[in-house]
């Protein structure tokens, strides 16, 4: 079982003496893998699309460039790797590129691990709970059949059955968050897009369905399940990173009312209101415990305060 307090050996810490690869390290969730690492002892390699900010150890790597992967896979050689590299935006416009990032850049990251000349000892690639579409239980857990309901959801189940593929020759863990937010995540996600209105002090918003009812987690501890699931021995097996509590729309505008000391004024825009909309996600958490140990999960009026804060 992991705990924050592994130590790799004697007077050492889980991650010493050994490196990690982090796919989308410039993204939202990579910022904050890479901190959770380093503070591991881990020594961070990472990948970011041509273009966005590199620095020391951060390769500009296309997924889709099969070449590429190869070739930085092969210079890194890492003892770990945390694939979150892909489009994360379910309402993303391009349904083409949502397949070909998250199916075919997935493939030749995993194919790259496998012929390169340093077999990793875990890769964690990042699914998500949207492959279980609209569930009947009120609580979803590993066993509930996926029902993926729009394009990114099947690019990611997609993505779990190419992964099998692989699983006889890499130490695969596949992880299944529910949606999580924080600082820095962009503001055409929900969340943020609701701090950022109080923060303004703006008389009014325009949103979705009210009713729709999240599992939200706190990106921190989505990133310290990541990271302990990587110190386990894989077994193929995937887990949901979840808090185990849903919150509807209106209760996230009546925490962030009380955040913000006022009330805004809420107008229910049809054109954000997806006929394919997934009503409720509440995810079971009790495998991704029995698997790591304790993991608190950060009430939601913290985490909100925490970006109106910011």
């Amino acid at each position: 079982m992991a705990t924050d307090g592994i130590l790799a050996g004697e007077g050492g810490r889980e991650g010493e003496g050994r490196r990690a690869l982090v796919t989308g390290l410039r993204g939202f969730t990579g910022h904050y893998m890479a901190q959770e690492l380093q503070a591991a002892g881990y020594r961070v390699y990472g990948m970011a699309m041509p273009g966005e900010e590199l620095g020391p150890d951060v390769y500009a790597v296309d997924l889709c460039d099969r070449d590429a992967v190869a070739r930085v896979v092969d210079e890194i050689q890492p003892d770990v790797v945390a694939h979150l590299a892909g489009i994360a935006f379910v309402a993303h416009s391009n349904a083409e590129l949502i397949y070909r990032v998250n199916v075919v850049g997935t493939r030749n990251l995993l194919e790259a691990l496998d012929q390169g000349g340093h077999r990793p000892t875990s890769v964690l690639l990042a699914s998500s709970a949207n492959i279980y579409g609209n569930a009947s239980v009120p609580v979803i857990d590993e066993a509930v059949a996926p029902s993926p309901a729009n394009d990114y959801a099947v690019s990611k189940l997609a993505m779990e059955y190419m992964a099998r593929l692989w699983m006889d020759r890499l130490p695969i863990t596949i992880a299944r968050p529910f949606n999580y937010t924080g600082v820095g995540q962009a503001e055409n996600f929900l969340l943020p897009k609701i701090v950022s209105h109080f923060r303004r002090q703006e008389a009014r918003i325009e949103l979705g369905n009210l009713a729709i009812a999240r599992d939200f987690s706190d990106v921190r501890m989505v990133v310290r399940a990541y990271r302990r699931l990587l110190a386990l021995a894989p077994t193929g097996e995937a887990f949901n990173v979840c808090s185990g509590h849903s919150h509807s729309l209106a209760s996230v505008i009546d925490m962030m009312g009380e955040i913000a000391g006022y009330r805004i004024e809420v107008q229910v825009n049809p054109a954000f209101v997806r006929s394919n909309d997934v009503l409720t996600l509440t995810g079971s958490r009790r495998k991704l415990i029995d698997a790591i140990g304790p993991l608190d999960p950060t009430p939601l009026s913290e985490t909100l305060r925490w970006m109106y804060l910011a």
